[in-house]
């Protein structure tokens, strides 16, 4: 039986960290970083992400990210 694209599992991570400058992705102390947690679609990490990224507003090093972990664990897969 094969599974439906609404079925299937897009898996997402939410992290995000201080970076030690605003021109690369380059954290400041890789043990602090904020794994906000793993998603199984785009959208309810979006809104994950957003939420962090909304407390954290003050702090312009502050940065959040969604790594699609899908692509990763399956890269012929579009």
């Amino acid at each position: 039986m094969t599974e439906s694209n609404e079925n299937k599992q897009l898996l997402h991570l939410v992290f995000g960290g201080e970076l030690s400058n605003l021109e690369q992705v380059q954290f400041r102390d890789l043990t602090t970083l904020d794994i906000v947690g793993i998603f199984p679609d785009y959208a309810s990490a979006l809104v994950a992400w957003k939420a962090k990224a909304q407390e954290t507003v003050d702090n312009a090093h502050m940065r959040y990210f969604i790594v699609h972990m899908h692509r990763l664990l399956n890269p012929s897969e579009k």
